[in-house]
């Protein structure tokens, strides 16, 4: 019998060369990696980019931007019905979708949803007043009854927030919400959950076109560092974060050029800048907030921190939503800095001393806020004193709306694929005191600033479209720019790098990677 077993043990061995001793792994899992973990993953209370892309996994939209900027249908039928009064929007659904509790999708599955998001969702403002209420006179269709007319009610349609969830299985849970029991229509089942990893299988009832591969790993890590070291040893197949350093960053661009990884980019919809504190000393000036303004060598910053890959940015709107009028705000300029600044007695003796505050969990913000402070010391050194000082990201949004901060570096990304996306948040204030938000999205981006005859261009814009809207719109950047209760400093496209094995990352027009497109294509 040992005889026996040692012929067997040095067949097997002799033999590794050309045959395995051991079933082949035939599985086509694919392990996507970024930075951080996933805290929630009810669409109703998300907010980072990281639980959008799972979301977008694991369940649908009533609508989605393609890779051309249209609108295009998912568990819609077609496009949105206009009642000719406006207050009406009929939207036809497609059938025979199924949750991944097998109970189906029908329009009080989709009224469940926008119901509860606009009852408990951290981002409601984003429907606001718009929708008086939701009505579903038959078992696929839904009709959303508006306050008013509002031309950007299509695209709030795309928004992951109003990603369907089973009612059947979440009527229990209206107020909260079971992450490791996620049930949508999408590609892929939810197979195991924690803040750290995921892991996806496909859907075997999906409705449409099925996942290239076998499921998804999705493996957050915890710094920068690791996160490229990984996919560089090949321990990951696809990287995904703008989290990581520029130098890093500019690294993986290089390589892709050298055809030795593959890289995707989407459309540039994130904004960096910094939001100043206007409701107290020293940016209740606006002489001061004019003068830091033109102290912002964008181009300097552009340059040395992000190798040119970030481009520099005079306008709180991206260009794929407004061509033109994109050099709305002050340029740089240290001369004019210096003149308001001793106009506002500073100089000569007296600085302005303030700190700036970024996310120390983000790279590029400190190399950002070291930029700046020693272009002005080289500058306006006399006129101006920066104390630079980092702060763990979350900590920053709990701490906006306090008033803590001065001066802040931070991001945004539109919720959704609309000039709106990026105006209200940052400039809507829905209670105005002396030209002063005491309630509103600004005083949540930690301005505190705010425009009465901004809310009325808003109003206006909701019963306009087209060149007219825009046209509204770009007025109310422009009343901003002169007012500066911002400062744009740069644009970014999300980016993501798959190993050469593995196909080339697709985002699209709403800066979401599909990753059932993700596809073993080289062993």
């Amino acid at each position: 019998m040992q005889n026996k077993l040692f012929i067997s043990f040095f067949i097997c061995l002799i033999s590794l060369t050309q045959f395995s001793c051991v079933p082949k792994n035939n599985s086509k899992r694919i392990i996507v990696a970024s930075y951080g973990k996933v805290e929630s993953l009810d669409p109703a209370r998300v907010t980072t980019l990281k639980a959008f892309q799972l979301l977008a996994s694991l369940g649908d939209t009533l609508y989605a931007i393609n890779n051309d900027g249209k609108l295009v249908p998912k568990l819609a039928l077609g496009m949105p019905i206009i009642s000719d009064e406006k207050l009406k929007i009929t939207i036809n659904l497609k059938e025979n979708i199924y949750f991944h509790d097998g109970t189906q999708f029908d329009a009080k599955a989709m009224k469940f949803t926008i119901d509860r998001f606009r009852r408990i969702g951290l981002n409601n403002y984003i429907l606001g007043d718009k929708i008086n209420f939701v009505e579903t006179p038959s078992k696929f269709q839904l009709i959303l009854n508006l306050n008013k007319p509002s031309s950007s009610i299509n695209a709030l349609l795309t928004s992951i927030n109003l990603t369907p969830i089973s009612p059947t299985f979440y009527k229990d849970y209206s107020n909260k919400f079971l992450n490791d029991n996620f049930i949508g229509t999408g590609k892929y089942l939810l197979k195991n959950f924690s803040n750290e990893k995921q892991f996806l299988a496909p859907n075997n009832r999906y409705w449409g076109l099925k996942p290239k591969n076998d499921g998804i790993n999705f493996i957050g890590y915890e710094n920068s560092s690791s996160l490229y070291g990984a996919l560089k040893s090949k321990q990951i197949d696809v990287l995904l974060s703008n989290s990581i350093e520029d130098i890093q960053r500019n690294e993986l661009n290089l390589t892709s050029k050298e055809k030795k990884i593959r890289e995707g980019v989407a459309p540039e919809t994130q904004i960096t800048f910094i939001s100043l504190r206007t409701n107290s000393y020293p940016f209740n000036s606006l002489g001061v907030r004019l003068a830091i303004s033109k102290s912002i060598n964008r181009n300097l910053i552009s340059k040395k921190v992000s190798y040119n890959l970030r481009k520099p940015l005079r306008s709180i709107v991206p260009p794929i939503f407004k061509e033109s009028n994109q050099d709305l705000w002050p340029e740089y300029n240290p001369k004019e800095a210096r003149t308001l600044l001793e106009k506002e007695g500073f100089c000569n003796g007296k600085k302005l001393i303030f700190p700036l505050t970024y996310r120390s969990n983000v790279p590029s913000d400190k190399l950002i806020s070291l930029i700046i402070q020693e272009d002005i010391k080289n500058n306006l050194s006399d006129c101006i004193s920066i104390d630079i000082n980092g702060v763990e990201s979350t900590t920053m949004y709990e701490n906006l709306s306090k008033g803590v901060y001065p001066a802040a570096i931070y991001d945004w990304t539109g919720l959704y694929s609309d000039p709106e996306a990026y105006l209200k948040p940052l400039l809507s204030c829905s209670e105005i005191v002396e030209n002063l938000c005491k309630e509103g999205e600004s005083v949540l981006s930690g301005s505190f600033w705010a425009s009465k005859k901004i809310e009325n261009l808003f109003k206006e814009s909701d019963s306009l479209v087209g060149f007219y809207r825009l046209n509204n719109l770009i007025k109310i950047e422009k009343i901003a720019s002169e007012s500066i209760p911002y400062i744009p400093i740069w644009i970014s496209s999300q980016r993501a790098w798959s190993q050469n094995k593995i196909s080339k990352p697709i985002f699209n027009g709403s800066g979401i990677i599909s990753l059932s497109d993700l596809e073993l294509i080289n062993e």
